[in-house]
């Protein structure tokens, strides 16, 4: 029994200096709060406390800090009324943080007493204050965008959109009433983009999608979140979903086509690139990939037909020359495997001819190919007996 009574007491007397301590702190932050000045060391001093586990559960330790904040932002906001130089950034941030404070102070403040009372103190000042203040959340993030600083500006939107879940504003319905509910989340989804952090990409991400103007975009970061995730399955349904909605936006259709043409899969590329030339006739990255698909599929005559349409489009175009080309050397190649040469010489060399100018002009348009166009002049001059030209890629191929 005496036992007890000795650690209880040594225990009472290492709790009260702190309680001691405690409200002396608070005593001299509301001092300071009082006074008008000196706000930043109000809140040092609340921050000081909470360093103290202990503390951590006292509602009047939140309260002083958000009082001392709310101070800080009343001075900054006098100094931008009167035209005063004030750091556009730390005025956003008063306002970030008092979000946060009152935040935590409502999850304390709505903890019910010793006979399960629930009787918040705080709630109704603090939501109608801050619900005021919110635009300062989008514009700081909106701010932090331009400066690049995207983790930062993400934090903005994440408190902004998140509010619309926190009891500290229940009844405000930001979802339904908010009309930049949709650009904050596209903003969030791009700074989760740019920091190449997939789950915060996400996070927001279906919200964003409510602005159809920015949705093409929302697909093309969520795909790159998924491809970081390695969620195969989720990556190609949103690059399918991206292009059936968007099919000349340029990220969707690249994508895919390598996809299936990794596969070997070009019919499926073919499919996608004539959805693609429904939309428009005349885009060159999907009149390249039907051209590639149908070389691949040896659908010779076809290719060549796409390919010549492609170059009295875009003639700077080096692809649809080294696609006819080849199509005309395969078809050689098909000849000569017969062992026929004399019967098929005639329709060789033809071929060979044809198959010269758009490997030329393909040579003349991609100079540093020289992987894939030197093979084919070296086949085309020995075949048609150029012998000078012949006599050039030879020494070329040698070096």
């Amino acid at each position: 029994m005496i036992r007890r009574i000795a650690i209880s007491t040594l225990l009472l007397m290492m709790i009260t200096p702190c309680m001691w301590a405690q409200k002396k702190e608070l005593s001299q932050a509301r001092s300071y709060i009082k006074s008008g000045k000196d706000y930043d060391k109000a809140e040092k001093l609340m921050v000081d406390l909470l360093a103290n586990p202990a503390n951590r559960d006292n509602a009047k330790i939140y309260a002083t800090w958000y009082d001392a904040i709310s101070g800080q932002y009343a001075q900054a906001n006098e100094k931008l009324y009167l035209k005063q130089a004030y750091d556009t950034a730390a005025f956003f941030n008063i306002t970030k943080r008092m979000y946060q404070v009152a935040q935590s102070l409502d999850s304390l403040d709505m903890k019910p007493d010793e006979k399960g009372r629930v009787k918040p103190e705080y709630r109704k000042e603090h939501a109608e204050q801050l619900n005021q203040l919110r635009p300062n959340l989008y514009y700081g993030g909106t701010y932090q965008v331009r400066r690049e600083d995207y983790k930062t500006a993400y934090s903005y939107f994440d408190l902004y959109l998140d509010a619309a879940r926190q009891p500290l504003f229940t009844g405000y319905k930001y979802l339904e009433s908010d009309k930049q509910v949709s650009q904050a989340a596209y903003w969030a989804t791009l700074c989760g983009f740019k920091m190449r952090d997939p789950k915060k990409t996400l996070k927001y991400s279906q919200l964003a999608m409510t602005d159809y103007d920015k949705s093409k975009y929302v697909f093309h970061y969520m795909c790159e979140a998924y491809r970081l995730l390695k969620n195969q399955e989720e990556y190609l349904k949103t690059l399918n979903l991206g292009f059936k909605l968007f099919p000349t936006y340029p990220y969707f259709f690249p994508h895919l086509a390598d996809h299936y043409k990794a596969l070997g899969d070009n019919e499926k590329m073919l499919q996608l690139a004539e959805i693609g030339l429904r939309k428009a006739p005349d885009n060159a990255l999907f009149l390249l990939a039907k051209s590639i698909a149908l070389l691949n599929m040896n659908h010779y005559s076809e290719c060549i037909d796409v390919s010549k349409k492609m170059i009295t489009l875009y003639q700077n175009q080096a692809e649809p020359y080294f696609n006819i080309a080849t199509c005309y050397l395969n078809e050689a190649l098909s000849l000569e495997q017969l062992n026929e040469p004399r019967r098929y010489r005639e329709q060789l060399v033809k071929l060979y001819s044809d198959a010269r100018p758009y490997m030329e002009k393909y040579r003349e348009l991609a100079p540093d190919e020289s992987q894939r166009w030197a093979p084919a002049l070296y086949r085309i001059y020995l075949n048609l007996n150029k012998g000078k030209q012949f006599e050039e890629i030879d020494r070329l191929m040698r070096k």
